[in-house]
């Protein structure tokens, strides 16, 4: 369950949400003026948002290690040219 709640006021009750959020495991958005700020989640939340970065990250570097098996490289002195560095 997500619940919405004003920073300023999570402040005063954060052994409770960190309770909830460990043991029913809630998640709890903070906001400030009615604007999403941050996120509360348990432990095990986190270590399959870490998880699904993680294969991201994989995912990404065999498809640019496919790129660079099929077009090749360039040089670092062309590539500061061609950005006009």
């Amino acid at each position: 369950m997500n619940t919405r709640k004003a920073f300023s006021e999570a402040r005063s009750e954060l052994t409770d949400i960190v309770n909830h959020v460990a043991f029913c495991h809630d998640r709890y958005i903070l906001t400030r003026n009615g604007k999403e700020l941050a996120a509360i989640v348990s432990i095990e939340d986190l270590k399959t948002l870490e998880e699904m970065e993680d294969k991201v990250d994989v995912e990404a570097a065999k498809r640019a290690d496919q790129d660079i098996k099929k077009h090749g490289t360039i040089k670092w002195k062309d590539a500061k040219r061609d950005l006009g560095l």
